[in-house]
């Protein structure tokens, strides 16, 4: 018989993450001899899900969403083999025991398949142009044929997304190859048994439909991570026009702004008004998890999202935590972090909190990661911000809070990731944190341990026209900085910027300034680079958060020249950087019709300049060398560049984030680390 596990001794047990489908079932996989030939659900000790079907601990097949499926005689004689490869694989099943796929489509939009294989008919629906919901591992995905630019239209539509790029599943590293520069360490990225989504810049004649990434010169592409999508992709290749090679879009089935679904009968009833059809299977998910997404730069890898191939693999902590702590996380993106002993596991990304689902989804998963992992938090921390629902979430609990300022967070989960305990320069630079004198931070030149920070320089102040509707619209930003530069006499220069400009409402928002209505002060770097963006005439307002400083960058990105920084000003008795003689620059440079990527890449390289300087000038009064470098701005490929390349040749040590995003995906881990080291050298503030 098999013997189940004792419940007390696997409370320590750790849960390994989702990860793609190892050598040995692949070939079994399309091996016509082998009994789970072209079975979906193949998987052994070394692949196949393991998070996502996860209910409880200890982990044993009961505790698993695959309890429903009574294995057949020769899967269990696979599962009871010590010598077998399958030996307590708890997800061990085949065609005659474990789950199926299913597929069902709209009778009257798309031909019927004349085939009973439910991955033949998905792939011959896919052919036709068809937008399909696909039941992965940690959700359902939304697929069609990315070169088919009528396909990605309608899935734009239907989906509600306008305009932010779509990820794409290639078979194999060589199709990848066709569509982008590939480098050694990004195939590498590509081919790891993570399975990430990896951002590659595309070659300009890639044959992509041109709505798969409007004004992006990046693809996010994937492999294959499931014995299903291997199947699909073969399907596809008989099926597709074979002068093409096979890539699908493969983008999270939801509509924007809500998390992905996971659970059928959800997804029939959100993703039927989207999807033409839906290849679904009976293995249910427990949890949700969206694929990972990570970049390569010269610093090294980046990941940008960490969820599916990561989680919840646990991060060390430098020291021993003696009282277990959940960390809530932030507003934007998502995580949160809970811990004990010197163990931090940082959740899977749960999205932005702005709509019940999310939140939903949020409460539960911290009640899961509870259950599995054996943590009974005993102290909460959250950010400074009094209207994030992370923030709600955590003073509704009866527990003692450790607030933690955003910044901080961003600096300290930089730390702990390399295990710095003493006190660094610490640059955080995003879109926007709640800073203790009341003001939107964002350009911060900190010095900061793990306890406390000073901080030492930081953008000069400029007002928000409109508080967060500047956020949805740059070209408020934009008027704000022409306005604190040239005062009332900005209207008449004669500039692409003022002469489309809507008067009328710039009138309305110039006594808003005047008046302080409305206007909290900012000291954000993303609002810096939208209101670069929008003076150069690349986005008025945006869809999607952070769009119009990627633009910037992508077109940045383009300009064949090598450009020379803008003028700024440390002032260095008050902590301020002042940019404004950049914006004057800039204003010159578009009177005299300087080619925007021109500009766009001189403004990039002078943010690299100002923080290096302020860093410079913060060495001369601490003699710090350590350079901490975190938050969104440092998604920004040129900018982590060319900065980390300035602060190398004049010997700073510099540490960025890699276990986790620099955005506020990884400012749970932060939080939790600033909350240990308080509790530790008992200077938190504990408040209830």
């Amino acid at each position: 018989m098999i013997v189940e596990s004792q419940h007390q001794a696997e409370r320590h047990t750790l849960i390994s993450p989702d990860c793609t489908i190892c050598k040995d079932c692949l070939l079994e996989l399309f091996d016509p001899q082998d009994r789970r030939y072209h079975y979906p659900f193949i998987n052994c000790t070394n692949c196949g899900p393991r998070f996502t079907i996860i209910q409880d601990i200890p982990y044993d097949r009961a505790n698993t969403t695959m309890a429903s499926f009574q294995m057949c005689p020769d899967c269990q004689q696979e599962y009871r083999d010590p010598s077998n490869r399958r030996f307590h694989a708890q997800p061990d099943a085949c065609a005659r025991c474990g789950p199926q796929v299913s597929f069902s489509t709209h009778p009257a939009i798309l031909r019927q398949s004349s085939t009973t294989d439910s991955i033949e008919q998905a792939a011959a629906q896919l052919a036709q142009g068809a937008v399909l919901a696909l039941k992965g591992l940690g959700g359902y995905h939304l697929a069609c044929n990315a070169l088919d630019e009528g396909a990605v239209q309608r899935l734009r539509q239907r989906k509600q997304r306008e305009a932010k790029p779509f990820a794409l599943m290639v078979a194999t590293l060589e199709v990848a190859q066709q569509f982008c520069q590939i480098s050694a360490e990004e195939a590498t990225l590509l081919q790891s048994h993570r399975r990430p989504i990896v951002l590659l810049r595309q070659y300009p004649e890639a044959q992509v439909a041109p709505g798969v990434a409007p004004g992006h010169q990046t693809l996010g592409i994937m492999l294959p991570y499931t014995p299903l999508h291997y199947v699909l992709f073969e399907k596809c290749r008989r099926l597709f026009d074979a002068r093409q090679p096979v890539i699908l879009v493969m983008t999270s089935g939801n509509r924007s702004d809500e998390p992905i679904a996971y659970q059928d009968e959800d997804a029939r009833e959100r993703l039927g008004p989207i999807s033409d059809g839906m290849l679904a299977h009976n293995r249910e998910i427990f949890i949700r998890c969206d694929d990972s997404i990570v970049r390569q730069t010269t610093a090294g890898p980046q990941i940008l999202r960490r969820s599916r191939g990561y989680v919840p693999e646990p991060l060390n902590l430098p020291w021993s935590i003696s009282t277990p702590i959940l960390a809530c996380g932030a507003q934007l993106k998502n995580t949160f972090c809970l811990a004990k002993e010197r163990q931090a596991f940082v959740s899977h990304h749960i999205g932005d909190l702005e709509n019940l689902e999310t939140l939903l989804a949020f409460k539960a998963g911290i009640a899961h990661f509870q259950r599995i992992f054996d943590i009974t938090p005993q102290v909460v921390v959250h950010d400074l911000h009094p209207d994030y629902l992370s923030t709600h979430y955590a003073l509704e609990l009866d527990l003692p809070l450790i607030g933690v300022q955003h910044h901080h967070a961003h600096i300290a989960s930089v730390m702990i990731e390399h295990g710095l305990t003493e006190p660094v320069i610490g640059v955080a630079a995003d879109g926007s944190g709640y800073g203790p004198d009341g003001a939107i931070w964002g350009g911060e030149i900190l010095v900061a341990d793990l306890c406390t920070f000073q901080r030492r320089f930081h953008l000069t102040y400029m007002p928000l026209p409109g508080g967060e509707q500047a956020i949805r619209q740059p070209w408020r930003m934009a008027g704000a900085y022409l306005y604190a530069a040239y005062g009332t006499d900005f209207e008449r220069l004669t500039i692409p910027f003022t002469q489309q400009m809507k008067r009328t409402a710039w009138k309305t928002l110039e006594q808003m300034i005047e008046r302080k209505l409305n206007c909290p002060a900012t000291s954000s770097l993303g609002r810096l680079c939208d209101a670069v963006a929008a003076l150069l005439g690349l986005r008025s307002e945006v869809q999607y958060e952070g769009q119009a400083a990627i633009e910037l960058e992508q077109l940045a990105a383009t300009n064949p020249t090598i450009a020379h920084p803008y003028p700024f000003e440390l002032l260095a008795q008050t902590g301020e950087i002042d940019v404004l003689p950049m914006i004057r620059t800039i204003v010159d440079d578009l009177s005299h019709k300087m080619p925007v990527a021109q500009i766009a890449q001189r403004f990039h390289l002078t943010i690299a300049h100002l923080l290096a300087n302020a860093c410079n000038e913060v060495r001369e009064q601490s003699g710090l060398q350590k350079v901490a470098l975190s938050g969104g701005i440092f998604q920004n490929r040129l900018i982590v560049e060319e900065l980390v390349r300035i602060l190398h040749t004049q010997s700073f040590a510099v540490y960025l984030n890699q276990k986790v995003p620099a955005n506020d995906g990884g400012l749970s881990l932060g939080q939790l680390a600033i909350a240990a080291a308080q509790l530790r050298g008992e200077k938190a503030v504990l408040h209830t």
